[in-house]
């Protein structure tokens, strides 16, 4: 719900999900009727095919119970006691996933968000109450000047346009990705401008749901972590790789419970 461009509805316990399946846009509604321990979902407006990736967005295939216990005997105990039922819940596409990561570089939550909204407002398309960030063919033909408009940097801009290109040339191919290694993957984006160890990282947790990530670079689970081992300082990357070692092979969970220990706190 902290992004303005998720249809989510908390009294009717609904969100709204844009799918391209073959290259048909249409909106798929995921109402939630069960229980944190529980949990059940009615879905309407889409085909199997849909229903294939939506479980694969919101993984319901993942034992969270398994996560649950695994950290009950780490250090971690407390703050997954305390978000109980967390899910890693997915972009909507690996390609939306991308690009929100490059437009996120160095920016606070709140203008980052706004600076999606924006651009995908402006050359996107709505179905249905919904928005779907434009196609790769669409940013590719976009210029560095139409995206300084919008409040991009310069080099941001480039480094959109570029992303766009590669896919739209197919020369980044998501689909084969999901049978690629982490490793091969990160070999793959690393060269690309723009790309950086912090965005391939969140690309495979959020773009591909890769279970065993940890940003040790991120700021906010910097933060986390001082405020949870209530240190003076920022733990150092010896400190944070010797932690995450009892963690393993879920880090990708502790880092998205980690961020959430802070959500309240974030301006």
């Amino acid at each position: 719900m902290r992004d303005p461009l998720h249809g989510v509805n908390l009294q009717e316990r609904t969100v709204k999900v844009p799918l391209n399946n073959k290259k048909t846009p249409h909106v798929a509604t995921v109402r939630a009727v069960g229980t944190t321990e529980n949990p059940i979902f009615d879905i309407t407006g889409t085909n199997d095919l849909g229903i294939q990736r939506l479980s694969e967005i919101f993984q319901w295939d993942t034992d969270l119970e398994e996560i649950y216990l695994h950290f009950q005997k780490t250090t971690l105990k407390r703050i997954f006691q305390e978000h109980y039922g967390t899910a890693l819940v997915l972009d909507f596409s690996p390609y939306q996933c991308l690009l929100k990561c490059i437009i996120h570089q160095q920016l606070n939550t709140a203008f980052a968000h706004s600076l999606t909204e924006r651009f995908v407002k402006t050359y996107g398309f709505e179905v249905e109450g919904v928005w779907f960030y434009p196609s790769p063919e669409i940013v590719a033909n976009l210029t560095v000047d139409e995206l300084r408009k919008l409040q991009f940097s310069g080099r941001k801009a480039e480094y959109l346009i570029g992303i766009a290109e590669k896919v739209s040339k197919r020369e980044l191919d998501f689909d084969q990705m999901k049978h690629q290694s982490n490793q091969e993957i990160h070999d793959e984006l690393i060269k690309l401008r723009g790309i950086g160890p912090w965005t391939v990282q969140n690309f495979l947790m959020f773009g591909l749901g890769r279970k065993n990530l940890f940003p040790i670079a991120d700021i906010g689970i910097q933060n986390a972590l001082k405020k949870h081992f209530d240190l003076k300082d920022k733990p150092s990357v010896s400190d944070m790789e010797e932690y995450k070692k009892d963690w393993e092979p879920y880090l990708s969970y502790a880092s998205l419970y980690l961020w959430r220990s802070i959500e309240k706190g974030e301006k």
